[in-house]
């Protein structure tokens, strides 16, 4: 025994470690007092995947109406854009003025105004469109105005083609603010709607956004939020 001991204090005299049956490590052991062992690191957050949509807040719901209906249309001269970004990337509309005038001088005003800005798609039909451009984000409101531009006969809602939205009592080309953009091959609508124009930049965002949405219901799976909706003028 004597021995034992005397082996132990040597140890202790050139280890630092203490003798006995305890078998919990010298590094638990030796803990600051006061201290307890430390939780390991929680691991980092997993990155978004490449392309993935950025998670967002819903932005919060704006009154509906209260735009005043623009009385001059744009110049004939020019074409006109708008860049509409979104926490899932960015997309460009070439604004058919020629096809509708009326629609596309409410859009440019609208959208200078940032009508647009922190709205959302609300309406999300895998295959068909993804519809947005409510204040109000219900699929019930509008800018409190209404315009007419008739369209042609023989349009056809193909995909990338943007147009706006009517209820079914509403004239054929009637519009307020909300648009959709035909994410299908062919939306095989009659020719009611009025012609906004064209995604020229960006569609594989639309058809991304497009993936977005419950079938069954057409409510966005994800919210879908319009940050931004930018005019250029050439």
């Amino acid at each position: 025994m004597r021995a034992a001991t005397m082996l132990c204090l040597l140890l202790l005299a050139f280890t630092g470690v203490a003798c006995g049956s305890d078998e919990k490590s010298g590094e638990e052991n030796n803990l600051i007092p006061g201290e307890s062992a430390q939780e390991p690191e929680a691991a980092p957050a997993p990155k978004p995947k490449a392309g993935a949509c950025q998670e967002v807040q819903p932005p919060s719901s704006r009154p509906d109406g209260g735009e005043k209906k623009p009385s001059a249309q744009l110049d004939s001269g020019k074409t006109y854009e708008v860049e509409v970004n979104t926490n899932c990337g960015s997309f460009t509309i070439a604004l058919d003025q020629k096809a509708s005038p009326a629609t596309a001088a409410s859009f440019v005003t609208l959208a200078k105004k940032g009508f647009f800005d922190g709205t959302i798609f609300h309406r999300i039909v895998p295959g068909f469109v993804i519809q947005g451009g409510d204040p109000t984000g219900t699929g019930t409101g509008g800018p409190g105005y209404s315009t007419v531009d008739k369209p042609p006969a023989d349009v056809a809602y193909t995909k990338g083609v943007v147009a706006m939205a009517k209820t079914g009592e509403e004239a054929p080309g009637t519009s307020g603010s909300q648009f959709y953009v035909v994410t299908g091959a062919d939306a095989g609508l009659p020719p009611e709607y009025a012609l906004l124009g064209k995604v020229t930049k960006g569609l594989d965002v639309t058809q991304k956004i497009g993936k977005l949405g419950d079938p069954a219901t057409e409510m966005p799976t994800q919210t879908v939020a319009i940050e931004t909706a930018t005019v250029k003028e050439r």
